[in-house]
């Protein structure tokens, strides 16, 4: 507890370190008061009927760091730049240039990839817009529009993405930690005073079990992810002995730590954003004025909503987007090569390519390891609402995996940041 305490004196007393901290708060206010600025035309009451018990809105409302309960001009939060986030990483696999401009050319290329990434936010985010208005629409949540206020409105909420986005780049840039990863969880934690207060009005002494249940439960995931997250495996890497004039250079061992969970939060964002947007294509289908495309719409819909089956997909993603995230910022091939530039070796091990296929096949069996655990965390949410029928379960477990992510991440930048100044 005294460490804590000294830690945070550290911070506090360090003027760069404070700024941070403050621009990262203003930030996070600024986005707070948007966030409740409401577009026009909303039927209130039929907005909060409506969301009342929609599982697919209440995962699209993280996203939108809480937006979408007003339908804010924040409505479609950092949705459309994770969505083009993913398409870029998935075209590294395809386009040889695209990855060697993220992987190999240094914080320039990715300044570009980066770049590519945003400029494919705006289409992205006109496309959402424009489908989740027609949506609503039809659900009576939104008056009728003629195409001019439509317009309007569609070019509002995407510069309201777009605003969101440059404002996680800024945290990024000029605080501390992933600046979309923050508003998400800022969404998140947003939204906590006012679901304990419903569950304080709803309370029944009968259901006493099923919260002890998912305190219990709650607890374990936040257990089981610092954990996961914390844990490494050290591969012992040796420098060679050099000789120059009269001084030995080299000779020292130390470690290459490899973390269980390389990827971080970044498989479960993704691997939602990929679960929504065919829902919200289906429910635009479904209040188009054609029964064969509602009806088709509507089994399409049955069938991604079942709880057994969505759960099973999303643990597929889960364990897919590990995977892929990992071999996107972790390259056994050139960490190998950087070994060899500075005589580094591990021992028993050939440098080149041996010391590659070494490091891979470490990393694969971790990476397996940590896919499977994320992925049975990412479901057991699921699961326990299928079994209870509760949509707050599957909400608030993704929410819970998410947020305490995101801490043990912006820990670590804190910590990273102290100890540069204390050396």
């Amino acid at each position: 507890m005294q460490t804590f305490w000294n830690k945070i004196k550290l911070v506090l007393g360090d003027k760069s370190l404070r700024k941070r901290i403050l621009f990262v708060l203003y930030a996070l206010i600024g986005f707070r008061l948007l966030a409740v600025i409401p577009i026009p035309g909303i039927d209130v009451v039929r907005l909060e009927s409506f969301l009342a018990n929609n599982q697919f809105l209440g995962l699209l409302n993280i996203f939108s760091g809480g937006g979408l309960a007003k339908l804010s001009i924040m409505m479609l939060g950092v949705a459309p730049y994770i969505t083009g986030s993913i398409i870029m990483q998935l075209l590294t696999i395809m386009s040889s240039r695209l990855k060697a401009l993220y992987q190999e050319e240094g914080d320039a290329g990715r300044k570009r990839f980066n770049q590519y990434s945003r400029m494919l936010t705006v289409p992205l985010a006109i496309i959402q817009g424009f489908g989740f208005l027609a949506f609503l629409r039809a659900q009576g949540v939104l008056l009728d529009m003629s195409w001019k206020e439509q317009l309007i409105s569609v070019l509002v909420i995407t510069a309201g993405s777009v605003l969101l986005m440059w404002i996680g780049e800024l945290i990024s840039e000029f605080g501390i930690g992933n600046g979309i990863s923050i508003i998400i969880f800022a969404g998140i934690v947003a939204s906590l005073p006012s679901n304990a207060a419903q569950l304080a009005l709803t309370f029944e002494v009968s259901q006493v079990p099923l919260y002890l249940a998912a305190i219990i439960a709650a607890t374990l995931v936040i257990y089981g992810v610092v954990f996961i997250t914390e844990a490494e495996r050290p591969i012992p890497i040796t420098y060679a002995k050099r000789v120059r004039g009269q001084k030995v250079y080299g000779g020292i061992s130390t470690y290459l730590p490899l973390r269980l969970n390389q990827a971080g939060v970044i498989p479960i964002i993704f691997a939602l954003s990929i679960l929504l947007f065919p829902q919200m294509i289906l429910n635009f289908l479904k209040s188009v004025d054609n029964g064969t495309v509602q009806s088709i719409a509507n089994f399409l819909l049955k069938f991604i909503e079942n709880p057994w089956l969505y759960s099973m997909v999303y643990f597929v993603l889960v364990l897919g987007f590990t995977y892929f995230y990992t071999a996107v910022t972790f390259d056994p091939e050139s960490t190998s090569k950087h070994l060899q530039k500075n005589g580094a070796f591990i021992p028993g091990i050939r440098p080149g390519s041996a010391t590659s296929f070494h490091i891979a096949k470490i990393l694969t069996r971790l990476t397996l390891v940590g896919a499977i655990f994320l992925g049975l965390i990412a479901v057991l949410p699921l699961v326990m609402m299928a079994i209870t029928h509760i949509n707050a379960f599957a909400i608030g477990g993704t929410g819970l995996l998410i947020v305490v992510s995101v801490v043990i991440d912006l820990i670590k930048k804190i910590e990273a940041q102290i100890s540069v100044r204390e050396y």
